[in-house]
């Protein structure tokens, strides 16, 4: 077991250099999909948030909230916080700050792997343009899938409430909580700003690395035809699923590496467009290996668990897929089929 990491990587970096060509333009396409639709979109929002958590914001939000947040998610007020914000901005943002609560004590660990597995969610502006507009060339499928991610992020963060709900939960000490938050004054805002900003440019760095990362394993397994091989394998299933077997390369790349996967199943031809719609609702909701690997980094100097955020993006990609058919069956208006 021990040697099966090492062998591995001794066998991605032989890749690296037999399929040389193919892998620097994948990586030149991943840097160039991370600078101009990551950056733009992500790095205002966490740059916001670090400045939020330096303010009294959250708490008050928390005290607003708290009677909805309690016994709808069994997580207290703060949480909302996470919640609004993740699904403003987009992964991994909810992840990020479910970590920064853990790591500030305002909530919980129990409450914070809770807010893991519902808060981490695809932004509006991803699904709305980048899927909807873009990628189907339709606005009315990104508002249909934006509706099904979002009521199966609420239905999974309701399923969670039961998450270790026999443990009793730790106290938080709101008064400390409240004073070591409000540091930002005119005297320190300049500091503020700029950790702020160091903190954010070390995160998008992160989310770029793997874009990149999993941009050029994608290729590596379509030019060693194991991405075929993995589609063989899988064939059957989509067959006993009445799904073609077309679609398998895509999902596939979607499970590695979400905006790969998705560009391939919204350009399959089909006429039936409601198997596109659906795949690409169930990968939104699953976000990918890359985007759990970030999770994975995000809560490395936490004692989270990642286990919860697993079981609720698998959760939420079948309850996601499952809102979108129903959707599909149930109203005219979202019925693309030729």
């Amino acid at each position: 077991k021990q040697l099966v990491l090492p062998f591995l990587l001794i066998i991605f970096t032989i890749c690296l250099v037999i399929f040389s060509n193919t892998n620097l333009y994948a990586a030149k396409s991943g840097l160039l999909l991370w600078a101009n639709s990551i950056v733009p979109t992500l790095f205002p929002f966490f740059v916001a948030t670090e400045l939020l958590s330096h303010t009294n914001f959250t708490y008050y939000l928390g005290k607003v909230l708290n009677k909805f947040m309690k016994p709808i998610f069994n997580v207290r007020g703060e949480g909302s916080f996470a919640l609004i914000m993740g699904i403003i901005s987009g992964y991994p943002t909810g992840a990020k700050i479910a970590a920064n609560f853990r790591l500030n004590n305002i909530c919980s660990k129990e409450e914070c792997e809770r807010l893991l597995s519902f808060t981490n969610n695809s932004g509006p502006l991803f699904i709305l343009g980048t899927v909807g507009i873009s990628m189907f060339g339709n606005s009315t499928i990104g508002i249909l899938l934006l509706i099904s991610h979002l009521l199966s992020s609420i239905t999974v963060g309701i399923i969670f409430r039961f998450w270790k709900s026999n443990i009793k939960q730790s106290s938080i000490n709101s008064t400390s909580y409240k004073t070591s938050y409000a540091n930002i004054s005119l005297s320190n805002l300049g500091g503020v700003i700029g950790n702020s900003i160091t903190n954010s440019i070390n995160t998008i760095l992160l989310i770029g690395g793997f874009v990149v990362l999993f941009s050029v394993i994608i290729s590596i397994l379509q030019n060693s035809q194991l991405l075929n091989a993995i589609t063989n394998l899988l064939a059957p299933i989509f067959n006993f699923l009445h799904i073609p077997e077309k679609f398998t390369t895509g999902f596939i790349s979607g499970f590695l590496e979400l905006t790969n996967g998705l560009n391939i199943i919204c350009n399959i031809p089909e006429k039936q467009l409601s198997y596109n719609i659906i795949l690409a609702s169930f990968l939104l909701g699953l976000g990918g290996l890359s985007v759990l690997l970030q999770v994975w980094s995000t809560i490395a100097k936490t004692d989270l668990s990642i286990k919860p955020y697993i079981i609720g993006k698998l959760l939420h990609a079948c309850i996601s897929a499952m809102y979108t058919f129903l959707f599909l069956k149930s109203f005219i208006i979202f019925n693309f089929d030729f």
